[in-house]
């Protein structure tokens, strides 16, 4: 019996807030999708989307960044706010002042299309999750080769893997086409879509109507 599968792609950069969000509230919108039918696989498929390209290889100062992008120290304050509130919504809570640069995520993004390649799916979440930690928990400059390679290296990733990062240093990424959208951008089944920030009820019920448009839920 050929098992029914449930493919979302899910477009996103590791300097963003609401992606990190958006995943919390995919793995509970998957979790309780599985609970009703347990036998459709779903498949995620990360795709990278590097938000600031022309962002300097060193990347910039986090604050001097969100002062210009903003305006004013008491918008980054609020929209700061903003995001945190969401986050706890999912358990999780934004260090904002420990970020101390903006980083150019194009290494970070080499780094992870590579893991996708030769690591298992487990591998490869736990990459995503530390990467994602590394930056928003830690203040880690995930723009930088060292800071890669450690996090790589803690994820079980061979040395080769470092070893192109190094030789690409500084090669740009091309990033995966959202069509104008920004992220986080989900697209289910590769049909129906949804854009930004999403409640897991909202990427629950997407993934209901995907299976029902192809006649897969009964």
């Amino acid at each position: 019996m050929m098992i029914r599968q449930l493919h979302i792609d899910v477009f996103f950069d590791f300097i963003c807030p609401w992606c990190l969000i958006g995943k919390r509230q995919l793995l509970i919108a998957i979790n309780r999708f599985y609970q009703l039918h347990p036998k459709v696989k779903v498949v995620v498929h990360w795709r990278g989307v590097q938000l600031i390209p022309d962002l300097a290889v060193e990347g910039v100062p986090f604050q001097t960044f969100y002062l210009k992008r903003l305006g004013s120290l008491t918008a980054v304050r609020m929209r700061q706010e903003q995001v945190n509130k969401a986050a706890n919504k999912v358990g999780l809570k934004i260090d904002f002042e420990q970020i101390k640069r903006m980083p150019n995520t194009a290494k970070a993004h080499r780094l992870f299309d590579k893991a996708l390649k030769i690591g298992t799916p487990e591998q490869c979440n736990a990459l995503l999750e530390q990467l994602f930690a590394a930056y928003f928990y830690d203040g880690l400059d995930i723009g930088n080769t060292t800071t890669l390679y450690k996090i790589a290296k803690r994820c079980g990733f061979p040395r080769e893997l470092i070893k192109d990062l190094l030789i690409q240093d500084h090669q740009d990424f091309i990033s995966a086409s959202t069509g104008g959208n920004g992220v986080p951008y989900f697209i289910f089944n590769r049909a129906s879509a949804l854009v930004g920030a999403q409640s897991a009820d909202a990427l629950y019920q997407a993934m209901q109507e995907a299976m029902l448009a192809q006649g897969e839920l009964i």
